[in-house]
């Protein structure tokens, strides 16, 4: 409100908010309305959401989720499918996978979580990787190679990754594996009715197809070739490895010939030679493997009379393989999973949990193993379980507790470890590889490393430290030194890179004086980019701008307990388009402007306003006239994505 006459007649005026005495504004309304006096306007400031501060490959989530629901459009004839498929595998170059088997930390961090339900990241993810396997979109290479030649070990998620990236920066690479097939864990960890073989087999040999990335398959690098050979050939090695080998189960008679690790159990299935399973079998875990290895259990089954030669556990060691005929007599078996945490707070994903309960997986929670106990011939006839308590993190068995289960298996999936039996050189004394904050194996220059065989985490972790180790390779073949990562560590949204798409041109920077930058179009009027360095909470967002929208759920059609039985097909159905974009737009665009012209309507002066269709791109949707805005504020109150601060102008 302008300054009345009387007083400018009666009171010396000043610059001064307030007179001696006051601390406070008396009403909302002082507070918005102080025309003249304040000296703060709008900037338009991009943070990173949670979502992608949660996400260890670092996806550009809310940059993908733009795109699908249609708010950022591609440039030419390039389809809104393709466009989300080249964003979302800047980083990620398994999208139809991750999409499936992710436990999507970003869905637990998710601000929308606040209103009603999280945005289903998953099944977003899971519907661009679909599309690319359908319309067959391929990856592009750099027609010009650096010479420069690395050597991956390990064909799986990390070794996959880093070769794409690699060969992206214009370098080559072999992957040794001593398995017959790419996808390490993703295919030989996970049962393929999560990870269906056809699509986990496009998606690895779309990177392969980038060219100049050689495969020496079976073959085991320490044994086959040496590590000296490596070094000889290549100009950097990479070791990922992942952890292939299983824990045994820390209690007296572990060691019995029925006692076996999931991460076996799993291979032995998913190479096809363990056909049926045990009459009873208990496996002691929580996590995502032991829930495939009971969810296998109960759809292997078991058969009557087995050959003592033929038990799975002479399966699973690899002494023999089971006759695909065995399917046709196979009955139910009985599956029982423990676990040390109560349900709610299994570290396996919830949906996972819930559809081994549907099959027919009892499950016991808050019970840790004490002791196998074994028949006359040293076998394992049951578990003692005993009921438990967390005390400093660890386990402490409830005395007067003691129960048993009898059983004819036991599954140890209580935690993965290395196979460094022929590189003992790079053993740490854990069965893992050190590695520096880039991904460098310590005092040996030229090797690296990323995945499990650094902590065994998730494989999205792994994809994610495999983009970094590229990163530090190619900077080691130009002799750089590394930079310092920033602080949110993720692919961002890049203005600069927005315009020039779209075709704005952007004058370089002349070092000059300015006094200001709304005319200058070297820059972007009052923007400023915090992505690396802060991820936006709910309490910057204006959450009553969003009404509660229901998730839009990909349709499961898991099999019950009397179908699970010989039950291998996929559970479940990804979204079409329209089911897509509709889960899309529940993404607050957290940090980013999503257009919907709050700032506009609202401003009492008009200050804010949209520019012109020519010049707007993602990013820049909206300005402010500083000859009309009377800094009050109203624009950054309605902004439900947080976009807009008070700041000092530009």
């Amino acid at each position: 409100m302008a300054t009345s006459r009387d007083d400018m007649e009666n009171e010396k005026l000043t610059f001064r908010k307030f007179q001696d005495g006051d601390h406070q504004r008396n009403s909302w309304g002082d507070a918005i309305f102080e025309q003249d006096t304040s000296h703060k306007c709008p900037t338009y400031v991009h943070r990173t959401p949670p979502c992608q501060g949660s996400c260890p490959s670092g996806e550009d989530i809310r940059g993908w989720l733009q795109i699908v629901r249609g708010i950022e459009k591609p440039t030419g004839e390039m389809s809104m499918e393709e466009y989300a498929f080249r964003r979302s595998t800047d980083a990620n170059p398994f999208p139809a996978m991750m999409g499936r088997v992710c436990p999507a930390p970003c869905e637990d961090g998710c601000n929308r979580n606040n209103v009603d339900d999280f945005v289903g990241i998953n099944s977003v993810e899971q519907f661009i990787g679909d599309s690319a396997y359908e319309n067959k979109y391929t990856f592009e290479a750099p027609a010009e190679l650096s010479g420069k030649k690395v050597a991956i070990v390990g064909g799986g998620p990390a070794g996959m990754a880093a070769a794409y990236q690699l060969r992206r920066m214009g370098h080559a690479s072999t992957i040794f594996d001593d398995h017959e097939e790419l996808g390490g864990m993703m295919k030989y960890g996970i049962p393929g009715y999560r990870t269906p073989r056809d699509v986990l087999n496009h998606e690895c040999q779309r990177i392969v197809d980038m060219g100049n990335i050689d495969l020496r398959m079976n073959t085991r690098v320490g044994t086959d070739v040496s590590i000296a050979e490596l070094e000889k050939e290549y100009d950097a090695v990479l070791w990922a490895l992942g952890c292939k080998t299983g824990r045994p189960l820390p209690v007296p008679n572990s060691d019995a010939p029925n006692c076996i690790t999931g991460v076996a159990f799993l291979e032995a299935f998913n190479k096809g030679h363990l056909q049926v399973t045990a009459d009873r079998v208990i496996c002691v875990g929580g996590g995502d493997t032991s829930i495939d290895v009971v969810s296998v259990a109960r759809r292997l089954g078991k058969i009557e009379n087995i050959n003592k030669e033929e038990r799975p556990e002479q399966v699973v060691g690899g002494y023999v393989a089971h006759d695909s005929a065995y399917a046709a007599a196979r009955e139910g078996a009985e599956v029982t999973l423990t676990s040390l945490f109560p349900r709610e707070e299994m570290t396996a994903t919830e949906h996972e949990v819930e559809d081994a309960l549907r099959e027919g997986v009892t499950i016991l929670d808050g019970v840790m193993p004490v002791e196998v106990v074994l028949d006359d011939d040293g076998r394992a006839k049951a578990l003692k379980l005993a009921k438990c308590e967390m005390v400093d993190g660890r386990p402490e068995a409830k005395e007067g507790t003691e129960f048993e289960i009898e059983c004819d298996l036991v599954v140890s999936a209580i935690g993965q470890g290395g196979d460094l039996s022929d590189l003992k050189e790079l053993d740490n004394g854990r069965g893992l590889i050190n590695a520096d904050k880039y991904y460098q194996v310590p005092d040996r220059p030229g090797h690296f490393v990323a995945g499990d065989i650094i902590r065994p985490h998730l494989l999205t972790t792994a994809i994610g430290q495999a983009s970094i180790a590229a990163e530090t390779i190619n900077s080691y073949f130009a002799n750089k030194e590394m930079k310092k990562r920033p602080k949110v560590d993720v692919h961002h949204f890049s203005l600069l890179e927005k315009l020039e798409e779209s075709g704005h041109e952007v004058s370089e920077y002349d070092h000059e004086q300015n006094w200001g930058t709304n005319t200058s179009d070297y820059a972007v009027h009052n923007y400023e980019d915090r992505s690396r360095q802060e991820i936006i909470s709910s309490d910057m967002l204006f959450l009553g701008h969003f009404q509660y929208t229901p998730r839009v759920k990909r349709e499961s059609y898991g099999p019950s307990a009397e179908e699970v039985l010989g039950h291998f097909e996929e559970r479940g159905r990804g979204l079409n388009t329209e089911q897509a974009a509709q889960e899309a737009e529940r993404c607050m665009s957290c940090g980013m402007c999503f257009e919907c012209d709050n700032c506009v309507i609202f401003c009492p002066q008009d200050a804010v306003f949209r520019v012109k269709k020519d010049s707007s791109t993602t990013g820049r949707y909206v300005d402010t006239d500083y000859t009309k805005c009377i800094g009050c504020h109203i624009c950054a109150d309605v902004c439900p994505t947080g976009y807009i601060d008070m700041a000092l102008g530009h």
